[in-house]
């Protein structure tokens, strides 16, 4: 197994749909779940059963969004509202982090300041990976997404990712 990084910073969307999926504890193996006050507030208005994880080590951040002309930049051409600007004003401290989100202009700007980006689908693969999960069991999960949880993905994806998951399990991929 590879070595897991020490943090992950956590827009909300990530924890909002791996805890409708009661999956929230797959972020336990990171030292610290880092989750800025703005994505906090946004998630205990929610989903607060969320942030009640025992498992999860969250560590809740009084955060100060960057005033950076290129950053605000940024911000304005995507629209970023305010919990995902917080969460990449805290990835460039933490540039080593896994920035989790589930919302596509921020993953943009993740990937454009050069941070590490995933989102939910990307945690459930890792669950495979590492062992915190089976095949089967991520399967299910996948396709349970449509109705136990708020994330929007293209049934099209949605579908082409449980192949790619199946192909795996057969030794195809």
């Amino acid at each position: 197994m590879s070595e897991v990084p020490l943090h992950v910073i956590c827009d909300a969307g990530p924890l909002i749909h791996l805890d409708e999926l009661g999956c929230l504890d797959l972020l336990a193996d990171f030292q610290t779940v880092l989750v800025p006050d703005q994505v906090w507030q946004e998630v205990k208005r929610h989903r607060p059963s969320a942030l009640e994880h025992r498992q999860v080590k969250f560590q809740r951040l009084s955060v100060v969004i960057s005033r950076d002309a290129s950053f605000q930049a940024l911000v304005q051409a995507l629209s970023l509202d305010t919990g995902e600007q917080a969460a990449l004003s805290v990835a460039n401290f933490y540039p080593d982090a896994i920035l989790l989100t589930d919302d596509a202009a921020a993953r943009l700007a993740a990937e454009t300041l050069g941070c590490s980006v995933h989102g939910s689908i990307g945690i459930l693969l890792r669950a495979i990976r590492r062992r915190q999960r089976t095949v089967d069991q991520v399967l299910a999960v996948l396709r349970s997404m449509p109705v136990r949880s708020t994330l929007y993905i293209r049934p099209g994806l949605l579908q082409e990712i449980i192949m790619q998951v199946e192909s795996q399990a057969t030794g195809e991929m």
